[in-house]
């Protein structure tokens, strides 16, 4: 077989332009790298020594943009999905909570019965193959009887489901009554809003369920969750953590029915927590804050891992003072002071 001379003539490279890396940006500075850690070194040190790249200068945002809205008095608004609470994270939550770093907290339906779990037998999240297997799934009596009761209670009274649990774990006698955060919540005035999806919870498949008082309760809560919303521009932040569907449509409704009543919600920031990045969570509160001409950050990983991480960063930051007093509505002078000063020494 006679050979073949290749018919194509490589491309000359000879007058390609060239410049400088000196004269280009790059985004990627040395000043920016990670520092080793040493031993013995403070719990900032550790802070500082994460790299100022991608997740690490995303996190060092999320912390200055909580501390600008505790020094403008704006709303930290935390939504979550259960598996926070399944992971043992109640409380770093509740010191949240005690430290008026978190001004609401916003609950899909499971939250409730995990809370409720914990604070009455101080465990939770059952075993879901073995019990469908002995039919047996979801059917908790205790869990179903106290938490419908108070649903009832709660349409009722005109009051929303959150309000209604907590103030029925807070006076309750359950001896871990103290490590739930409805309970706590409660007890500080905190407001607690619980978005439920009906059908989607056990305590939805037992005799004592109401459709109607699910319905009234949660309603009640959407409708609290938009009047905090009408405060989040300007500074607010808004957080979803750990849920993939319900509360980021539900934060975009909300941030949509109070911007129809003539609220200015915009610029505020958003962020999202979560081991996997979904699309809706994507979306609200991320993509809408910065659609509203506010910040947008999502950070991926695992929940009993970067919500202490950003719990301790934040609490850091803040003056280290005993737990602001109970019944306040508002952080401390002293700590939105500071919380301004910190922000305004953080900017470029």
């Amino acid at each position: 077989m006679t050979a073949r001379k290749d018919p194509i003539e490589p491309l000359d490279f000879s007058d390609v332009a060239t410049y400088s890396i000196k004269d280009r940006k790059s985004k990627v500075q040395r000043r920016d790298f990670a520092r080793p850690w040493r031993a013995g070194d403070s719990f900032s040190a550790f802070l500082e020594s994460i790299p100022n790249i991608l997740a690490g200068e995303d996190l060092r945002k999320v912390v200055s943009s909580v501390l600008r809205a505790i020094s403008l008095r704006k709303p930290v608004i935390w939504g979550m999905g259960a598996h926070v609470i399944k992971c043992g994270l109640n409380p770093v939550m509740i010191a949240l909570l005690r430290d008026r770093i978190i001004t609401a907290l916003v609950l899909n339906g499971a939250g409730i019965i995990h809370d409720f779990e914990l604070a009455y037998a101080g465990a939770t999240s059952e075993d879901v193959p073995r019990a469908l297997g002995t039919r047996s799934f979801g059917m908790a009596r205790e869990t179903a009887q106290f938490l419908n009761q108070a649903i009832q209670n709660a349409k009722d009274e005109g009051i929303g489901l959150g309000f209604a649990v907590g103030r029925a774990l807070a006076s309750s006698d359950f001896p871990y009554r103290d490590e739930s955060l409805l309970a706590q919540a409660y007890e500080l005035g905190i407001p607690v809003t619980v978005h439920v999806a009906i059908g989607g919870d056990i305590i939805h498949m037992h005799p004592g369920t109401s459709g109607e008082a699910i319905g009234a309760a949660s309603f009640h809560d959407f409708r609290i969750l938009c009047r905090l919303v009408t405060e989040v521009g300007d500074g607010g932040v808004i957080f979803n953590v750990g849920s993939a569907v319900v509360l980021p449509v539900v934060f975009e409704k909300a941030i949509a029915v109070a911007r129809n009543l003539g609220h200015d919600v915009a610029r505020f920031t958003g962020v999202n927590l979560d081991f996997l990045r979904h699309y809706r969570s994507g979306l609200n509160p991320v993509r809408r804050a910065i659609d509203l001409d506010g910040e947008g950050y999502s950070i991926t990983g695992h929940h009993e891992l970067l919500i202490p991480l950003l719990a301790a960063a934040i609490t850091e930051a803040l003056p280290q003072s005993p737990l602001s007093e109970k019944g306040s509505g508002t952080p401390s002078q002293d700590k939105a002071t500071v919380a301004g000063k910190l922000v305004t020494e953080d900017r470029p």
